[in-house]
């Protein structure tokens, strides 16, 4: 029987017991540091499969870098946290497991970082899509621009960054689309608000630096992988105008939550002929494989836990 639970303070306990004070620095300046790390359950074999889990780690620890917060564990024990945790829940279904590391000092009024004490939890939940869409996705132009790197660094996930985010996807919802394309400060295309993004053309995948404003995602990188490897594509990184991606082959957006989404249309714009593309549908499939140890080749990526 599974259960709720949080890894809270050093120790695994009932999830409504893990409470901050209100005063928490954390909570009044978003001084934290999360990673999404998706947990997919394979019926037939009886086990979690963790998908790149370490990856997620060593990049939260270099959040906690940039936030000058040790949290006085590595990435591997981290790791040995998440199976325990993972074991203690006993969830048999797909997970989105979300890590946290905060500044826990329970002090406002003080904007110095090194002054501050932090502290690491851990929960998880059953999550299924994270995109209210059966097709391809329907997106806008946000007007809210990506937060540039020398404001708040976008390639780890500093909590307080991601109203950024959420202003976007806030308004493209509202207006009635699925998601939202963020620009660069200076009008070049960044990401949506919780995914990388793609462009296909002539048979070569095209991604924006890092650089302009990305998170160093894990699935772009699981992406770019299989698209080499398998099948055999280009790999470019280069600035993307935005009007580009109007005439775009495909166009598809990565992410822990979203896993592989086509655009099938861009502000009132069909992109080709609306529907997932060829390439975007084959890479799709074969990360679905991936992400559940059903791929012997990309095995490794997985972390399986086999839970009582």
């Amino acid at each position: 029987m599974s259960q709720s639970l949080a890894y809270f303070r050093g120790q695994i306990v009932p999830i409504e017991q893990a409470n901050v004070n209100v005063m928490t620095h954390a909570l009044h300046y978003g001084t934290a540091v999360f990673e999404g790390i998706r947990g997919n359950w394979s019926e037939s074999e009886g086990k979690m499969f963790v998908f790149r889990m370490r990856e997620h780690y060593v990049r939260l620890l270099q959040g906690c870098k940039m936030l000058m917060m040790d949290i006085g564990k590595t990435a591997d024990e981290l790791c040995a946290i998440t199976e325990n945790l993972i074991n203690e829940c006993g969830y048999k279904q797909d997970l989105y497991i979300r890590p946290l590391a905060y500044k826990s000092e329970e002090l406002v009024a003080n904007l110095k970082l090194q002054d501050l004490s932090s502290d690491f939890t851990l929960i998880m939940v059953p999550f299924g899509a994270y995109l209210d869409s059966d097709g391809a996705l329907n997106c806008c132009t946000s007007s809210w621009r990506r937060v540039d790197d020398t404001i708040i660094p976008p390639r780890v996930k500093i909590s307080g960054h991601y109203v950024n985010s959420i202003l976007a996807k806030t308004e493209a919802t509202l207006a009635g689309f699925d998601e939202a394309i963020m620009l660069t400060p200076d009008g070049f295309v960044s990401e949506g608000s919780g995914e990388n993004l793609f462009m296909v053309n002539d048979g070569t995948l095209i991604i924006p630096p890092v650089s302009d404003n990305n998170l160093t995602g894990i699935t772009r990188d699981s992406a770019v992988t299989i698209a080499k490897d398998e099948l055999g594509m280009d790999v470019l990184e280069r600035r993307i105008r935005r009007s580009e991606l109007y005439f775009a082959d495909e166009v598809f957006l990565t992410g822990t939550a979203a896993h592989i989404q086509a655009v099938g249309r861009l502000d009132n714009r069909d992109i080709s002929d609306g529907k997932s593309g060829k390439y975007t549908s084959q890479i799709n499939e074969i990360y679905q494989k991936a992400i559940r140890g059903e791929n012997p080749k990309y095995r490794g990526w997985c972390t399986e836990i086999s839970v009582a």
